[in-house]
């Protein structure tokens, strides 16, 4: 049974291998190759020394502990990936683990990966994971970023095209993504979809501070970050990189598009074989 066991384990993960391989191929993106870093930073794209980067980004990508095949799959889709603008760390994040299997098999990837963040909570969709995440953050973290990204884990990102869309922007009091509804073009007005939204630094540590997102955190946690900025008169730098960022085609209305060169971000890839379309 044990070695049955083990066989499976490791077909999965050749399977893995060799699909994400066919699937980059698709894509047609030509990157440079990268060096990824054995640090305490997860996974960490370092093409060029770090001194040269002009900015720094955290994407933390909220997920659950029993998600491991996706966890696998995402570290070959960030790992092989370059962002000569940036340094770009990316970590997963999840709450409290509950079961015995979980603290073991997660124990192996932090000592392996290091690139999971455990929050103190209980694993819920509207009741304040969202807030638990950027308030932590100033607390638990060894160093600061330059910007935070709270993303999906059905998102695809595309580090270098995000990097540059960027690059030109302030470093602070910034608020950016795909804003909803579907149809605005004005970042102004409400608030930026949760398949992958930024925040500068400044703003991460006004949450973790203020009074405000403390007592607003049961609702659309995405919708009630739009709330929060809203009432603390905070974000007045606002971008909404559309069309880049998009719902994969078909999967909701006039948030999908056909793909396109330009890509930042494609949401909603729920099955494997989307993954392969690109």
């Amino acid at each position: 049974m044990r070695r049955r066991q083990l066989f499976l384990v490791a077909l999965s993960s050749l399977f893995l291998f060799f699909f994400f391989r066919y699937f980059f191929i698709l894509f047609n993106v030509h990157v440079k190759s990268t060096l990824i870093a054995k640090s305490k930073n997860a996974i960490t794209i370092c093409e060029t020394p770090l001194q040269h980067k002009k900015f720094s980004l955290l994407i933390g990508i909220l997920t659950r502990p029993d998600n491991y095949n996706r966890r696998h799959f995402l570290r070959l889709v960030y790992g092989i990936q370059s962002s000569p603008p940036a340094h770009i760390d990316v970590k997963f994040v999840f709450c409290n683990l509950t079961k015995p299997e979980q603290r073991v098999l997660i124990a192996l990837e932090i000592l392996r990966f290091n690139d999971i963040i455990i929050l103190n909570c209980t694993e819920n969709m509207n009741s304040g994971k969202t807030y638990t995440y950027f308030s932590s953050l100033p607390r638990i973290l060894s160093r600061s970023y330059d910007y935070v990204m709270k993303a999906d884990d059905d998102v695809f990102i595309r580090l270098a095209p995000l990097a540059l869309s960027l690059e030109p922007l302030p470093r602070l009091d910034l608020y950016y993504g795909f804003v909803i509804p579907c149809t605005s073009i004005n970042p102004h007005v409400d608030y930026m979809s949760g398949m992958g939204f930024l925040l500068s630094w400044d703003i991460v540590e006004w949450i973790g501070n203020s009074n405000i997102p403390e007592n607003n955190t049961n609702g659309p946690e995405d919708k009630l970050v739009g709330k929060w900025l809203k009432m603390g008169n905070k974000a007045k730098n606002r971008f909404s990189n559309k069309p880049a960022m998009y719902d994969y085609p078909g999967t909701n209305g006039r948030c999908s598009h056909e793909l396109i060169p330009e890509t930042v971000a494609v949401h909603r890839l729920k099955r494997w074989d989307q993954w392969s379309k690109f």
